[in-house]
């Protein structure tokens, strides 16, 4: 592999749609997906993998409450425990497709691994207060009464689909293995870590205590980017680029903006709060966070051109 001498430091953060929704679509899906990181791992920079794990945590959440109806022995397994289990199981198949790309393409000497990420949040933060990220099935007035009782859950009515748990979605403030995370990066391994915008765990002395809540996996991403010191930050998602006036005749896709530029669409309304604004936000926090440093909003399929300046939007100082 060549080095080249604008070798880059990169945290790439995946969208769900890079991931599938079953088990087989994941499958499937991270075979296109290692396709992606290969192309930049085989120009020579240095890749750290992030990821969502929206259908994955609450398949998982879903089938660890069976569990506790069917047996009455065993307890409700908390949130946290689930986010653990998906960024194994995304972490397990990301890197055995990412391994087996890799060898296909003849490098073998290059180890792909899944670091178990911890993040932590504040207790105080006000998103706790007002939990408000869906999780979990639909469920009835009288199922959603009889899990806030049993279990001290906070249901929400939703749109009129039924009732639903929800969450808090604090911001994060810590990556816990960074500096394990970046040993691993510095002796040449790929690195899978933060799934699901990491395990979320408050402090309480030396105790890490899981917290009932979902961190924005763009956000953790953002805040692992920083503390890795990466040159880039790469957000894949549904779109090849940002626009503003989405969706209207007179609709503008932005190649290049600067962070004053991305501040002042978002103060005007333009991106939508659950899909698009977090990862402008996390975009523009990390471009801003030291000369530099870029951030790329673009399609999966297009990772290596947007790095190219060819495509995506890309938001600098």
């Amino acid at each position: 592999m060549e080095d080249h001498m604008n070798k880059k430091r990169i945290v790439i953060a995946l969208g769900g749609n890079a991931l599938g929704d079953t088990l087989p679509e994941q499958m499937a899906a991270v075979k296109i997906t290692s396709k992606a990181i290969a192309d930049l791992i085989e120009e020579g920079h240095e890749v750290v993998v992030s990821h969502g794990n929206g259908p994955q945590v609450g398949m998982i959440n879903n089938a660890m409450a069976a569990l506790s109806r069917e047996n009455p022995n065993q307890p409700n397994t908390p949130l946290s425990v689930c986010v653990a289990m998906s960024q194994a199981y995304i972490g397990y198949d990301l890197q055995n497709a990412l391994r087996e790309e890799l060898r296909n393409r003849g490098h073998y000497d290059i180890p792909v691994v899944t670091m178990v990420t911890q993040v932590r949040v504040n207790p105080d933060d006000p998103a706790f207060e007002n939990p408000s990220k869906p999780i979990g099935h639909f469920m009835t007035k009288e199922q959603a009464d009889i899990s806030a009782e049993k279990y001290g859950y906070i249901m929400k009515e939703d749109a009129g689909r039924g009732y639903r748990r929800v969450v808090a979605s604090p911001r994060p403030i810590e990556i816990v293995e960074s500096d394990a995370i970046r040993t691993l990066v510095e002796s040449g391994n790929i690195v899978i870590a933060g799934g699901g915008g990491g395990i979320p765990v408050t402090l309480q002395g030396n105790h890490l205590k899981g917290a009932s809540a979902v961190i924005d996996k763009d956000f953790a991403s953002c805040l692992m980017a920083q503390e890795l010191d990466a040159d880039y930050l790469i957000i894949l998602t549904a779109v090849e680029k940002v626009a503003i006036n989405f969706g209207k005749p007179d609709v503008k896709w932005l190649s290049e903006i600067t962070v004053d530029e991305a501040k002042k669409y978002m103060d005007e309304g333009h991106f939508a709060p659950g899909s698009m604004l977090p990862k402008v936000q996390a975009a523009v926090q990390f471009a801003s966070s030291k000369p530099g440093r870029t951030a790329l909003i673009t399609l999966l399929e297009k990772a290596k051109d947007g790095i190219e300046g060819k495509t995506g939007t890309i938001i600098r100082q």
